[in-house]
């Protein structure tokens, strides 16, 4: 049967001479894997466009439960970026997102709240000015809650001599003994992120090597709760760029 969904591009690779295989997280059904065929010949190379990380597509296509590969009929952008593709500080925060989505998301089936939050976010980061060095730490604070193990941190802003314990994912007054765990002052920054909205993100004041001690911190947290989740190959590109 014929569907028509949003989706977000996560990963592509080519296949065979002229197509490609991409990974789109979807609005109606989750995670799937597509073919576009002929997209790499010159008459349809615009549509390789779309293909860039974290791009916001519509897709025509034939769905087929439980089958590899859906095949499509049609896919345009929806939002096209303004400045992703043509910022490199912003683009390679998308490359980076679009691996920590590649390795996190793995569920075929819908998460409306999910997709609406990635689709929101992005935009955000499309349309801010200034002040988006520490986005992806934003990000990867409010993603952690949509994944299910977002830290509690309720009644915790005024102590700024918490540890924070990574396996248990919350904050103690002494340091963990027999896990990893976050020190101050840098657990009082980790927790100021876990706090901030993107709104709000531009108001924070973080310097380089704040900054990638902190993203040390989530992908260790992140590490410690999901599956299969290592080797990122975008992380030093990623602070080469930002700092």
């Amino acid at each position: 049967m014929l569907y028509t969904t949003k989706g977000i591009v996560i990963h592509h690779f080519k296949y065979a001479e002229k197509s490609v295989i991409a990974k789109i997280y979807t609005e109606k059904f989750g995670l799937l894997s597509f073919i576009l065929n002929g997209v790499r010949n010159a008459k349809s190379k615009n549509k390789a466009v779309y293909l860039q990380s974290l791009s916001l597509v519509e897709i025509n296509f034939f769905y087929k439960e439980k089958k590899g590969l859906q095949q499509v009929k049609d896919i345009r952008l929806t939002i096209p970026y303004a400045t992703i593709p043509f910022n490199i500080n912003k683009s390679t925060i998308a490359f980076f997102i679009a691996e920590i989505l590649y390795k996190s998301i793995k569920e075929e089936e819908s998460n409306v709240k999910l997709f609406d939050f990635l689709y929101h976010a992005f935009q955000f980061l499309d349309l801010q000015d200034t002040n988006y060095s520490n986005f992806h730490l934003v990000f990867l604070a409010q993603f952690c809650k949509k994944l299910g193990f977002f830290p509690q941190t309720s009644n915790l802003s005024s102590n700024a001599n918490l540890h924070f314990a990574l396996q248990d994912g919350c904050f103690v007054n002494h340091q963990p003994l027999h896990q990893p765990h976050i020190s101050p002052p840098i657990s009082f920054l980790f927790l100021t992120i876990l706090q901030t909205s993107f709104d709000t993100s531009i108001n924070l004041k973080i310097d380089a090597l704040q900054r990638k001690l902190l993203l040390t911190n989530f992908l260790d947290y992140y590490n410690l709760h999901l599956s299969n989740f290592d080797n990122l190959k975008t992380v030093t590109i990623l602070e080469e760029i930002l700092n």
